[in-house]
């Protein structure tokens, strides 16, 4: 076993036209024992706190990009050594490193939303958490549903007839449901406050023996419903456990460390839209100490739900969210790559990197470790609004 360096891996954070995207992120800061709101600038990383105490107070602003770009902030060095003083084994504790790009937001989540994740989903329910079954049943779905189920718009009369047809073939199922119904899946990923981000330890439950990366494409919504930003994501998933029940989605999703997002939020200004999310490209990257490796590549475009579509269910007058939230997009990724053994597929191990990628907005890498092995969870939004409170940067109005 050979450890990887992380350092390495995160060659290539920022976006490729850094110098002219709109970046907002976190950064812990010791000498003040809390996070702080950075504009990241071809001159520096910029502390903003006291223009905008978190994150959710600048996407609450009519323009977010123009208010970052016109606000001044203290200089805390360059982007490239806050950076490499991020990943906790070689973390100087004295000195600041990077956090995940939101705060109060509300993290939510979309599945189903690509078709080979449709079909992946399909099978993982009716292998029962059992990865020595899966290839069989991919190939028996496959021959039941066929190709045309790609060209399917979720909540047409075609997709209904669609659902007939695989009723009575017996090959309807709950993920199905959501992939071609009217309704789209939507649960909370995480609370606010537990993201990890970019350089940081990702938890996969030491119980589960069947898992994955979920990398997706994230938006950013103010509580309004507007769609203002987007940055990388991952979902890490463990397929044994959802497979068994979706009931216990909660316990496949929400664990220690499981949600990582990042590296920086990219604000929506006259050179980035919704628009460029839409045709966005994603690498996936995943090296394993073991000398495993696994490449893979996805587009929103294949995405067979808008995102404006999904977004309007998640909020609107039937549920809102007064801080905002952020909303994963779903993946088409995933992986089937055998690492062990033939028919037994992927699986993490412990000290895998894994990195994904998109031009316009970064590069997101995590070291995957066993969930207790993460750092724990201590800084939440009671200890936020304290820490805020104390360096008097906490506006006596609301904005």
């Amino acid at each position: 076993m050979t450890k990887l360096d992380i350092r390495a891996a995160l060659a290539g954070t920022l976006p490729a036209d850094a110098d002219t995207a709109t970046l907002v992120g976190r950064v812990w800061r010791p000498d003040v024992a809390g996070p702080s709101v950075v504009a990241v600038r071809p001159s520096g990383v910029f502390d903003v706190t006291a223009r905008f105490p978190t994150v959710r107070d600048l996407c609450e602003e009519a323009d977010p990009a123009a208010a970052l770009r016109a606000a001044e902030g203290e200089l805390l060095g360059p982007f490239d050594v806050i950076l490499a003083n991020t990943p906790p084994d070689t973390r100087d504790p004295g000195r600041p490193w990077l956090l995940a790009p939101i705060d109060l937001q509300a993290i939510k989540a979309t599945g189903v939303t690509f078709i080979a994740s449709l079909l992946e989903r399909v099978i993982e329910e009716r292998a029962r958490g059992n990865p020595a079954s899966a290839a069989a049943i991919r190939a028996e779905l496959q021959k039941a549903v066929g190709d045309d189920l790609a060209a399917l718009k979720p909540g047409s009369s075609e997709a209904a007839r669609a659902k007939e047809v695989l009723i009575s073939q017996g090959a309807w199922s709950q993920y199905l449901e959501v992939g071609i119904g009217p309704d789209a899946e939507l649960f909370t990923k995480a609370p606010p406050m537990a993201a990890v981000g970019t350089g940081m330890d990702a938890g996969v439950h030491p119980k589960s023996t069947w898992n994955n990366p979920e990398p997706e494409v994230v938006l950013a919504v103010a509580s309004t419903g507007r769609i203002v930003g987007a940055t990388l994501g991952n979902d890490v998933n463990l397929r044994d456990v959802e497979g068994r029940s979706a009931l216990l989605l909660g316990r496949a999703k929400d664990n220690n460390a499981s949600c990582s997002l990042g590296p920086l939020l990219r604000l929506f200004d006259e050179g980035f839209s919704l628009d460029d999310v839409r045709r966005a490209d994603l690498a996936l990257t995943v090296q394993g100490e073991d000398g495993f490796e696994l490449e893979d590549a996805s587009s929103i475009a294949l995405i067979s739900r808008d995102p404006a579509d999904i977004v309007s269910q998640m909020i609107g007058r039937h549920h809102q969210y007064p801080d905002g939230v952020v909303l994963f997009l779903g993946t088409m990724f995933t992986p089937v790559k055998d690492r062990d053994a033939p028919e037994q597929g992927f699986t993490h191990k412990v000290g895998d990197l894994v990195a994904i990628a998109s031009p316009r907005l970064g590069r997101l890498v995590n070291r995957i470790r066993d969930t207790d092995a993460c750092a724990p969870w201590t800084f939440g939004t009671g200890a936020l609004m304290r820490n805020l409170a104390a360096r008097g940067v906490l506006p006596t109005k609301a904005r």
